[in-house]
Order: structure tokens, then sequence, then C-alpha cells
């Protein structure tokens, strides 16, 4: 498939160009304007024989490529960041794609936006490609300035009972800057370590090492666009084999969340923007 930028290509969004043509007015309209901002709260239970009893019923709280620019504006993200908030989960992750563009004035959305976000064990959040292909710097200075701590190949640990889960986040892979080897330098080789990683297909490098139980990702927006029984239109370069929900790549867990934006064509079918909390458990 070529490499694009967008999440449809241009073959799939002349057909779904063709389709619109063939379908009332109304029924674009639903994957125009309703679907796209028809969030759903996913409820998701992992279990993971290595997380440390402390961590036994730890709740996480993601969401994902906010897109922020010309489909996805403040009153988006305020829906999300307010859903988010009534899960009342231990952490809070965002991973990656904050953006989509810097022109009118999409920094301020998410700094504004983004602030009310908070979690007993914290906020974080990683870059994704949209936000190197726009300005790294510019998006990190804004999602700081909301209180996030932003994990570009770093780790936090975090602390429950004299015991210690890691979270730790790598740069972005499309680019070449994920460093896992750096992210858990140092750690032993028994180290338990839940990872933000944007794109899900990473998860074929992580999955070698075993001190990552599970891998959060997003990037592929669940394919946006999605038919029964033929599936996505379209998916993005490293989101083909991890695109949706709850997949297993080895002994290592995956999660790959639908996101809140869009890119190409501002639509959603069959693929509801996502809220996603899981909750960790072991034996």
């Amino acid at each position: 498939m070529a490499v694009s930028k967008s999440i449809l290509s241009r073959r799939a969004f002349l057909r779904l160009l063709g389709g619109a043509a063939l379908v009332p007015p109304v029924s674009w309209l639903y994957v125009a304007e309703v679907e796209l901002r028809w969030l759903r709260v996913e409820r998701v239970s992992v279990f993971l024989p290595r997380l440390p009893r402390a961590f036994h019923g730890l709740t996480i709280a993601q969401i994902s490529d906010l897109h922020v620019g010309p489909y996805i504006g403040a009153e988006e993200v305020r829906a999300a960041v307010e859903a988010v908030m009534r899960l009342n989960a231990d952490v809070v992750v965002i991973t990656g794609d904050f953006v989509s563009s810097l022109s009118h004035g999409e920094a301020k959305i998410i700094e504004t936006e983004l602030t009310p976000l908070s979690a007993p064990l914290g906020v974080y959040g990683i870059m994704g490609n949209h936000d190197w292909w726009n300005d790294r710097k510019v998006v990190r200075r804004a999602v700081e300035g909301a209180g996030l701590a932003m994990l570009q190949n770093e780790r936090v640990p975090l602390t429950r009972a004299g015991e210690t889960l890691y979270l730790a986040g790598v740069d972005d892979y499309w680019q070449g800057k994920a460093d896992l080897s750096k992210t858990l330098n140092g750690l032993t080789a028994d180290a338990p370590v839940v990872l933000l990683a944007h794109e899900p297909d990473y998860a074929d490098l992580v999955a070698h090492d075993p001190r990552v139980l599970l891998q959060l990702s997003d990037h592929s927006h669940g394919g946006q666009v999605r038919l029964p029984i033929i599936g996505p239109l379209e998916l993005p370069r490293y989101a083909h084999r991890y695109p949706l929900g709850l997949q297993k790549a080895g002994d290592l867990w995956v999660y790959t969340n639908r996101g809140i934006g869009v890119t190409g064509l501002p639509v959603r079918f069959n693929c509801r923007p996502e809220v996603t909390v899981l909750t960790l458990a072991t034996s």
C-alpha cells in the first residue's frame, strides 16, 4: 500500500465519495456528523500474570488521536476530557497525534482543554507522527502547559504498597525515533512495564522484551470507516497487524484505541470515537 499521511488513500476516497452518491442525504449526515462525534466508552479488562499484586485492579484511561485541526476543535476535546474524568481512573494517558495542524490556535486548544485532566498516579502523553509532521516542540509545549508529563523514550515508576509498575513511552516509530532500549535501560529482567507506543505494529518489536506486559497504541483510528464483512477501507502504515481493540503479539497484549479525531475525510462509519478504560488484573 502506498504510504500516505492520510488515513484514506485517493482510491478509498473516491470509492467512498462514489458510495455517498448512492445513499440518501440522511446517511451521509450520519457518517459526517453524528458518528463523528458519538463518543463511546470502552471498558476492557486485561489479565497480566506478572502484574505486581498491588496493582491488581489498576485503571488506566486512554484517549488518542485528538487531531485538533480543521475537523476537531475545543468542543470535541472537551467532551473526551469530561468522559475521562467521569471514569475516575488511576492513570490517564494520551497516546499521540494531538494535532492535525497548527495554523488556527490548535496549540491553545490543547493547552486549555487538557488542563482539567487529573489522576492519582498522573497524566501522561507521547508524540505521534502528526505531531512530528507539524511542530513537535510547539505540541510538547502545549501539552506540558496543560500539566501532562510527556514521555519520549522515557519511563516513570508508579508505586503502590511498596511495589512498582513502570509506565514507559517511546517517541514516534514512523519517524524512526522510538528507542525501546533507551527507554527501558537499567531495568531488571523481571521489571513489569506498561508501554505507550503510538503505532500499534511496533508491538512486533516490543514483544521480544518480556518486561513489557501491555502496549497501548492508537494511530489506526480503527480504520475510521469499517464496512460490514469487508472491514476498514484503509489503514495507515504501521497499523495493519493490530488495528483495533485488544490483541496478542506473542505474549504481549496490545490495545489499539479508535481515537477521537479523523484524518482524510471527516467521516466515521461503524467506528465511533473512543475513550477507553482498561482494568489490569493478576492471578
